[in-house]
């Protein structure tokens, strides 16, 4: 399963690059939950999220790797019930005055998980990413 979401700001790469670079930006993707950064390492920083669904608590842990262009790919530690694998990336892209930002997941579920079961929480997810990374590389216009 592939998605993705797109959306422009009118920030400059520079600066969209610095709010990618920042952990706040990180610990803000993942509304709703409690997020940390617990690891660093070179160009890497690795996320703990602490989030409640269908009353039951869960972990998730994410590997977030910085690319010499300032973009970010990022990777779930799957280590749960879930996913076989869910890895994706922002990117950045220059469109006249304004800046398009593409954030892209692709994931592969567990056998016994149909995509279509999971396909509306992670668009949600992808959602709730793209309108907090919106509302920070906003923030640092003003």
């Amino acid at each position: 399963m592939k998605l993705s979401k797109e959306f422009d700001v009118t920030a400059t790469r520079t600066r969209a690059c610095e709010v990618l670079a920042e952990d706040a930006t990180l610990t803000s993707l993942f509304p709703d939950t409690q997020t940390d950064i617990v690891a660093r390492q070179a160009r890497r920083r690795t996320t703990k999220s602490v989030y409640k669904l269908l009353g039951q608590a869960g972990e998730a842990t994410f590997h977030f790797d910085t690319q010499d262009d300032g973009t970010v790919k990022f990777a779930k530690v799957c280590d749960g019930r879930v996913w076989k694998e869910l890895s994706g990336r922002v990117t950045l892209a220059e469109r006249g005055p304004k800046l398009r930002v593409c954030i892209e997941m692709e994931g592969r579920t567990k056998g016994f998980v149909p995509e279509l079961t999971i396909k509306a929480p992670l668009q949600k997810q992808l959602a709730d990413m793209a309108r907090a990374l919106k509302r920070r590389m906003e923030q640092r216009q003003a």
